[in-house]
Order: C-alpha cells, then structure tokens, then sequence
C-alpha cells in the first residue's frame, strides 16, 4: 500500500497552530484597544442567549443585543479597581438590577455588524436581494435628534450667540422677515415600479420613502419620511397620496417641500426606499433599504435643474458604494442580445418624483420657514403659525433682547416634538380644521392664533404627555415608523 503523507499531515498540522496563535494574538490585541476608560449607560439584562448575544434594556427603554465578552457582574467592579474599565452587570434573577453598556464608537460598530449579519443571513438564505442593506437613514434617526424635523425648526443663533440667524422681526409688517432661499422646491412622489418583493420567510410590515438632502458625503437635512401603499396582487408597485386631506394621515402625503440655504454645488436630494420586516422564523424586526435614488438640484455650471418629472434608477449597497444593483438576478437572467438588454433595462426598479418650483402664494409661506428643511405640505400653515408665535414671544413681546429670563409657552416647548409623533400631527391638523370650520371667514384672520394656541393647548399636549410617559403605560404594539 501506499504510505500516508504523515510528513504533509504534520506540516499543515503546524501551520494551523500557527495561524490559530496569530489570531489569538490578534484578538488579544483588539480586546486591548476595547477595553478603554470608556463606560457606558446603565442597562437592565432580559435575556441570556446561548450564542453569547445578551438582549439588554438601557434607560430610555431602547432594547439591544450586547456581547456577553463586553460584560463584567456588578459585584467585581465594586471590589476590584482594574474593573472600572469594563462595563456593569448582574445577575438577570436579580430583582431590579442594572448593568452599563457601552455607548462609544466600539459599541456603535458591533451594533452595526450585528444588524449587516442579520441582512447576509436573510441575502445568503434568499429570503432578500443582495443589493438590500441596512437602511442608513433609518440609524441616523436612531442616533439622536440631529437628522429630525424638531431639531432643524428650533430657531438658530449667530455665531456671537446674541441674536437669531433666522428668525428676525419686521417692525412694518408686524410678523418675522421672509426669508427667501437657494433651493425652494415642491416635490411629489409618484410611484416606484419593479421592487423587488423578499422571501416568504420575511414579512414586510410597511413601506415607505425616505428624502433628505445630501452633497454625496453628508447629510445637509432632516430626514423626511413618507408611507407607501400597495395592493396585495401587485407588491412590486408603490403609490404615493399626491395630496392629503381630511382624516388622511400626514404620514401618506406624497407632497413635500425642499428648502434649503446651502452653497454646495453637489447638493442634491437623496432619496432611500425602505420596508419594515419581521422574520417569520425568529420574530426579529427591522428595516431594511430597497435600493437609493440621488437627484442632484444644479447642473455643472450652477443652473437649477427644470421642473419636470423624472425616472430614476435605483442602486443597491448604500450610497457610499457604487455600481451595486438591487437585484443583480435580473442582469444576469438577461442575454446578450440588444433586444434582451432592453428588457432587462425595463425590469430595473425605478422610481418616479416630480419636481416643480411653488407657486407665488406657496413661496411666500414657504419663505416664513426655517432656511433648511423638508416637510409635508399638508401641515405646512401649522409650520407658520408655530413661526410666528416664536416670533412673538421670542422678539415682539420680549421686554429687551439681552433679558434671558425662561418664557413659559406651552405651544413652542411642546411644537417641534409634534413633527417627530406623525399621529400627533394629525391629531393637531384635525383639531385645526375643526376650529377653522366654526370661525367666519371675516374672523379668520383675527383669531387664527388664539384658536391654534387653544386647539395646540387642549387637544394636543394631552396626548404628547402621554408619549413621555413610562414604558409600561405605553401600548405594546411597536411602532413601524
């Protein structure tokens, strides 16, 4: 018989043990480098996973996976002063006690990888094209209150902190200065065709599109939102409410308006198409991003695009990859023939937005807004009176603009948190129209603001309390949005 290559055996054998060495020393290494004076928030265990994925609770009542290797019991921090560089945790059967979770830029990342494995599960599996990621924006909102509609409303300082950069009273006209802006634009979402639908094993629980103004490496905006529908029989096509009215809710407005004061000669607006999902076999939600679109507002030489409707191909990844399909399926089912390239060019998912300059009218309350800003037009007057309330109370009726004494104002504490509760934007809007409906058309002017004070005062706040209260008292249907 022949002998069995012992020699080559032992010899890979050796390379293993080496190659197992260099990784330990590796992770040794990365374990050195986590292991800062960073520490984290408090946080409260739910449950031991035996993948070493531990699911946590901070403060806030935001739930998470953490890794078991970035925890230390509670017991051993407080009796050894080498363990006030990890982070705090106890015994889950411990009534009431709480562990820390990193909140720096390490955390972010595992959090992150966590959330791309799950999305190259489903690829991997099928069950979602390959071209669908992590939606980018939806973690931006995530992250704080900087990419939100409430932070971009709140009037901003000058850079000597003594007086308002965009909110300047005009004694003449007894209301705050216009403001006229580089891009001033009304877009509409049509529709989307040929998304691609997932898996049976993911079920969509919504959909919708996301816009924000972006220069290519920066986000320039908040982060505008607006629902989808679909009919069960045709999932691949989204439509979009061209104008909302009534009882519609401002979530399903298609029409929203640009505004921006920014110089950049790549700005443009990006669009992120979504879904929300949850996996049939784990029960795990999230969102995922069905493609991108970018729609840049000014040529090279610095002309503003035409108003017109415009076809825009979608690209898979983010929008910091390039040349990633959505569905790369649907290139390579497709031949080498012109005719078949044709076809395939038809398949591709697109998206349809029309873009238009407003009207006289739609400028001018447009030019009451903040500089930078993307809202739904539905609720756009309600933007206006919370405007020129801030005027009032910030410039008008101030007894002199260097006293810094706190203004009571339910209206402009509670305002900019309602672009952030679509449901309690609605709740305003109805309330509004009611109120506009019993006043004579005389009346209207006069007592627009007391009647918005009152129906922001009595029928909202109420309900944006309740928002802020503990987590137990909340219902406990998540929210997809």
């Amino acid at each position: 018989d022949e002998p069995a290559p012992v020699g080559n055996y032992s010899q890979r054998k050796e390379e293993e043990e080496k190659l197992l060495l260099k990784l330990s020393q590796q992770l040794q290494k990365l374990l050195l480098v986590l292991d800062q004076d960073n520490k984290g928030e408090i946080l409260l265990i739910h449950d031991k996973k035996a993948d070493g994925w531990w699911v946590a609770e901070n403060s806030k009542g935001e739930r998470g996976l953490v890794p078991r290797t970035y925890l230390v019991p509670k017991e051993e921090e407080e009796s050894q002063e080498e363990s006030e560089e990890h982070i705090e945790v106890v015994d889950e059967t411990a009534d009431g006690t709480e562990i820390k979770k990193r909140t720096d830029s390490h955390w972010s990342a595992v959090r992150a990888i966590a959330e791309n494995d799950t999305v190259e599960v489903l690829t991997t599996t099928g069950a979602v094209p390959a071209g669908f990621r992590p939606s980018m924006l939806f973690q931006l909102l995530q992250e704080g209150e900087e990419f939100r509609a409430s932070h971009y409303l709140q009037p901003e300082l000058t850079p000597s902190q003594l007086a308002f950069k965009d909110l300047v009273w005009n004694s003449e006209k007894n209301t705050i200065h216009a403001r006229p802006t580089r891009v001033s634009l009304i877009v509409t979402l049509c529709s989307c065709k040929m998304i691609p639908v997932p898996g049976t094993g993911v079920r969509v629980l919504s959909r919708h599109v996301r816009l924000c103004l972006f220069d290519g490496s920066r986000v320039l905006s908040n982060i505008h939102t607006v629902r989808a529908t679909w009919l069960p029989k045709n999932p691949q096509t989204w439509t979009f409410s061209p104008r909302v009215m009534g009882i519609l809710p401002s979530l399903l407005d298609g029409d929203s308006f640009v505004r921006s004061n920014s110089l950049s000669s790549d700005i443009g607006i990006l669009f992120e198409l979504g879904i929300t999902y949850k996996c049939n076999s784990t029960g795990e939600r999230g969102e995922l991003s069905c493609g991108w679109a970018f729609l840049k507002l000014f040529t090279s030489s610095g002309i503003p695009v035409p108003s017109k409707m415009y076809e825009l191909v979608l690209s898979g990844g983010t929008p910091y990859e390039r040349g990633v399909e959505v569905d790369p399926s649907i290139s390579r089912r497709a031949g080498s023939g012109v005719f078949q390239q044709l076809m395939s060019l038809r398949k591709q998912p697109v998206l349809l937005v029309k873009v238009k300059s407003p009207s006289v009218h739609s400028k001018d309350i447009l030019n009451f807004l903040p500089e930078t800003l993307i809202g739904g037009m539905c609720y756009i007057h309600l933007l206006v009176f919370y405007r020129q309330i801030l005027g009032d109370a910030l410039l008008k009726d101030r007894m002199s603009m260097q006293s810094t004494d706190l203004i009571c104002n339910p209206v402009l504490a509670t305002f900019p948190q309602l672009l952030d509760q679509p449901d309690l934007m609605d709740a305003l809007r109805s309330a509004w129209a009611d109120k506009e409906r019993t006043l004579k058309r005389i009346e209207k002017l006069v007592k627009a603001f007391h009647g918005y004070k009152r129906g922001c005062v009595s029928s909202v706040l109420p309900q944006c309390a309740w928002e802020k209260a503990p987590r137990f008292l909340r219902s406990p249907c998540p929210r997809q949005l």
